[in-house]
């Protein structure tokens, strides 16, 4: 095979800052989507809410209502707006996904992409290195033989010394199995400023010349080698379209938790997705992996700016892919969802647990973009809607138990004061404080029937799709979807508590921090799975308490909700569990066609594994003496720090600082913090001048030493630095 470099010569473009207002804003023109598709959802989505409000209105409006019943009517309005425009959404996606099944897509096969370059990129931030490095060589091996030129790189922002080490132990057995076709790159950077939209910007201004396109996986996707062709031809033959998204589908799930959500994607998400893309059309949106960009529409219309103030709502924008979407759009590009594609896949977070500390940070991310909608101008109103959807998606659920909380105080109010049948004027008949219960009854299976309705098209969905009914069948689709409604029952007021707090953390100041997703099938403990449900719990248990004082029967109204935040604990740890499997080690309940059928490239890529899962790389203390370990990894450390002519990096600063102190290498290897070590190992030439050195001194010392009774010379200093601090790489 041919080797390669780690990084290959740069060719750098530039990425500027995008204002918020447009004075230096090249806005090109945008190419005009059918609005008429846009009224189709819009209009009908506003009307069943209007119709519903009325009704509720009706319900309250007996006699006049009062300021908490006007409390409880406008937070209705409000929640009751979200839930029509997904029942309309998830109705137009029905019928396109059946349009789908029965005409199918012209395809672009025929389009040539011979003269293409397009690199696909891996940011990681301390993940699992054989799962990653795993799909990067399976990735490289099943684009040897595609149309086009292909490249993969691994753009690192870990800072955990020993994840960095078996980074670079993996890169060098990557490197040795690389195929020459498609070569595998690898660059950790020095300064991890701006976090993942960083890591890509200085990813674009370096090498983003070298290329016409970018794919971006996350550091749990897999897509089909046909699915990555299909994306570049579909770019390539639209020279305005800036952006080509995927909706990938969850897989690998192994626990209960994991496979309900697997099952929703797969059924629920075609639907979703046909729906988003038959209206927004030509201004869709990006959601930050398993999508295609035209490197040069990226590097000009979407370098992100920081917001003013201070973290969580300024800083770094956390959720930036749907700025960037937004951006580009704004610029004259394209931004297409095509929903039509398959082989697009990720893995989903495998408990409650792990999916509430994602979305604490995707909260924080999602409130950042109220001052984007703010402060941008220009933007296109769609993907304003866009915004306000990710909005909302969290901000729905403070606004549900504001709902139950204004309705307990109503019925606080209809219970316990004395209310006043006349008014001050003369009545012959008095004011009844009641409300319509006929028509309260009606509204209840009116609104469940448009809050179920999208459940209902997925399993229409998949009765009709002859790949459902091939691989999964019939029965085992519906006791698939009634399983996964249980979950979600159990689930849904557990996530509105989480949901809740996370709103409150953010617009509290406190910031998410930046932690990587956890990815496996890790247990929790109890003590851990009690702290983290403590707050549902406790909601739950006052709610219940509340409802109870003031009747059973309202309490028994709201037990859907409170017996969930009640038993949060319990169901964390039961959906945590591993689900049954079948002798073929496929699974019983809450199948999906990729469970049947696995998907090449995440069997590809759990193939690769087991070279990578017995990586024994270098500790920190032994790389220090190891000049020939330190001189081997040179080619693999990015040798470039983003510092201004006299500017210092405080941790390289102190590391060297430390080393002049330290008498001995392990003594160093105690006294220095991750982030020093960090950027140790960045910078080769300190390490070895540090390394140098400490070995001199140690012979020095070792020479010096006076031997007792004949036997081994002993250093004081070095045998008490040894027992304080033990040598970690032995």
């Amino acid at each position: 095979m041919t080797e390669y470099r780690a990084r290959p010569t740069e060719f750098p473009v530039s990425m500027p800052d995008q204002p918020f207002n447009t004075g230096r804003v090249k806005v090109r023109e945008r190419p005009r989507s059918h609005l008429w598709r846009k009224l189709a959802v819009f209009l009908p989505s506003l009307l069943l809410t209007v119709w519903v409000s009325l009704e509720m209105y009706k319900v309250l409006a007996i006699s006049s209502l009062t300021l908490l019943e006007w409390a409880l009517l406008v937070v209705f309005v409000i929640n009751v707006s979200w839930i029509c425009f997904a029942f309309v959404n998830a109705s137009v996606g029905f019928a396109a996904c059946l349009h789908g099944l029965w005409h199918r897509r012209t395809s672009a096969d025929d389009h040539d992409v011979s003269g293409t370059r397009t690199v696909i990129v891996f940011p990681v931030y301390n993940e699992s290195v054989e799962t990653v490095f795993a799909t990067v060589l399976a990735t490289a091996n099943s684009l040897k033989d595609a149309p086009g030129q292909y490249e993969c790189f691994i753009l690192s922002d870990t800072n955990k010394p020993d994840i960095a080490l078996l980074e670079e132990a993996g890169y060098s057995e990557i490197d040795r199995r690389a195929p020459s076709e498609v070569p595998i790159r690898y660059r950790r950077r020095t300064i991890n400023a701006h976090r993942k939209a960083g890591n890509i910007r200085d990813f674009v201004t370096r090498w983003g010349g070298r290329y016409d396109y970018m794919i971006v996986y996350d550091a749990d996707s897999y897509m089909e080698s046909d699915t990555i062709v299909k994306l570049v031809q579909a770019i390539d033959q639209a020279p305005r379209t800036g952006l080509v998204q995927t909706i990938p589908q969850l897989v690998g799930a192994s626990t209960l938790f994991g496979r309900a959500q697997q099952f929703a994607s797969a059924l629920y998400g075609p639907v979703l997705g046909h729906g988003i893309a038959w209206w927004s059309q030509k201004e869709g949106n990006f959601w930050g992996h398993n999508a295609i960009i035209r490197v040069r529409a990226l590097a000009d219309a979407a370098g992100l700016p920081t917001l003013p103030g201070l973290p969580p709502i300024g800083g770094s924008i956390l959720s930036h892919d749907f700025v960037e979407a937004a951006l580009l759009r704004r610029a004259g590009w394209n931004v297409e969802i095509r929903a039509d594609l398959g082989g697009s896949f990720e893995e989903g977070p495998p408990t409650i647990i792990d999916l509430v500390v994602r979305d604490r940070r995707w909260c924080q991310g999602n409130m950042q973009h109220m001052a984007v909608l703010l402060k941008t101008r220009k933007l296109a109103w769609t993907s304003r809607f866009h915004l306000i959807t990710g909005i909302f998606s969290y901000l729905a659920s403070p606004v549900w138990l504001l709902f139950i909380t204004i309705g307990m105080l109503l019925s606080l109010q209809n219970s316990f004061l004395v209310p006043s049948y006349f008014g001050e004027g003369a009545s012959l008949f008095p004011q009844w404080p009641v409300i319509d219960s006929e028509r309260a009854l009606t509204l209840f299976f009116v609104t469940m029937g448009i809050l179920f309705a999208p459940k209902v098209y997925g399993l229409l969905y998949g009765l009709l799709n002859r790949e459902w009914r091939q691989t999964v069948g019939v029965l085992r689709t519906f006791a698939g979807v009634v399983s996964e409604l249980a979950v979600s029952v159990l689930m849904a007021p557990i996530l509105m508590a989480t949901q809740t707090s996370a709103v409150i953390s953010v617009f509290s100041g406190r910031d998410a921090g930046w932690s990587p997703q956890a990815r496996s099938d890790g247990r929790y403990t109890w003590p851990s799975i009690m702290r983290h449900s403590l707050f549902p719990t406790i909601l739950g248990i006052v709610l219940t308490i509340a409802a109870i004082v003031i009747s059973p029967i309202y309490a028994a109204w709201l037990a859907p909700a409170t017996i969930g935040m009640i038993l949060s604990a319990p169901i964390t740890y039961l959906t945590s569990q591993p689900i049954r499997r079948e002798a073929n080690g496929k699974a019983l309940a809450l199948s999906t066609p990729a469970d049947i059928r696995t998907p090449a490239s995440f069997e590809a890529a759990h193939g690769e594994r087991a070279a990578f899962g017995s990586l024994r790389p270098q500790r920190f203390a032994g790389l220090i003496e190891d000049q020939d370990g330190q001189f081997s990894r040179r080619s693999i450390v990015d040798p470039y720090w983003p510092l201004d002519r006299y500017e210092v990096h405080p941790p390289l600063a102190m590391a060297k600082a430390r080393s002049d102190r330290a008498r001995s290498i392990s003594e160093l290897d105690a006294v220095l913090s991750d982030p020093e070590k960090m950027a140790l190992l960045n910078a080769p030439a300190e390490l070895q001048e540090i390394g140098l050195r400490l070995v001199a001194a140690n012979r020095v010392i070792t020479r010096q030493r006076p031997k007792r009774n004949g036997g081994t010379p002993v250093s004081r200093a070095t045998s008490t630095s040894r027992r304080a601090s033990p040598d970690t790489s032995r």
